[in-house]
């Protein structure tokens, strides 16, 4: 299962994160209304994603050429063609904010434009909210493309990850249940976390 640890920045707590095995991808969020808003990534060997929200293209172009961003997460509703626009090669993760099962209509227009989605928790703040939607809802998309888990995970969280299961299941994304505060994550909660999901 991919981990990716999201919320991140050039600080020694995410130092510590990037250190940590078991970990496949660190997401810097570039989006100015979130607590956890960065211009600085760490230098890693780690896939380095650049979180955006309907982002000017120049400005994602910008951020990927600048901190050798190997994938972008767009969090927003950008359009079709807008992904088009981005550069072959860089791995594209379209979020989603899910709340019922109609929400789950709106990945058809990606098929094939992105080569994961993210399901997060519905809410205006485009993701950070620490809460949970109902995963069940989940088993209404029938979709191909391989989707992250985001939403609330926490480290309680590890019993009920194991009791959810889909075919099409990639991975987690873990955000502001691992941080003592925004961008504050805490690295031992984390690799806490890691060990009790190993099989």
């Amino acid at each position: 299962m991919i981990i990716k640890v999201c919320g991140l920045t050039d600080n020694p707590e995410s130092r510590a994160v990037a250190e940590l095995d078991g970990i496949d991808m660190l997401g810097f969020i570039f989006y100015e209304s979130s607590s956890r808003y960065t211009e600085s990534t760490l230098t890693t060997t780690k896939k380095k994603v650049g979180v955006f929200v309907n982002a000017p293209l120049d400005y994602v172009l910008e951020k990927i050429n600048t901190h050798s961003l190997n994938a972008v997460q767009l969090h927003g509703s950008e359009p079709t063609e807008y992904i088009k626009q981005l550069p072959k090669g860089i791995e594209i993760i379209k979020g989603f904010g899910i709340a019922s099962a109609e929400d789950l209509e709106q990945t058809k227009a990606y098929v094939g434009l992105a080569d994961m989605f993210l399901f997060d928790t519905k809410s205006p703040k485009h993701g950070g909210t620490g809460t949970a939607f109902n995963w069940q809802v989940l088993e209404n998309y029938k979709g191909e493309t391989p989707f992250l888990l985001s939403g609330g995970i926490g480290p309680e969280s590890v019993e009920a990850l194991r009791k959810f299961s889909h075919p099409k299941l990639a991975g987690y994304d873990l955000n502001s249940r691992f941080e003592l505060a925004p961008k504050i994550k805490d690295a031992t909660l984390i690799a806490k976390f890691l060990n009790e999901m190993k099989p």
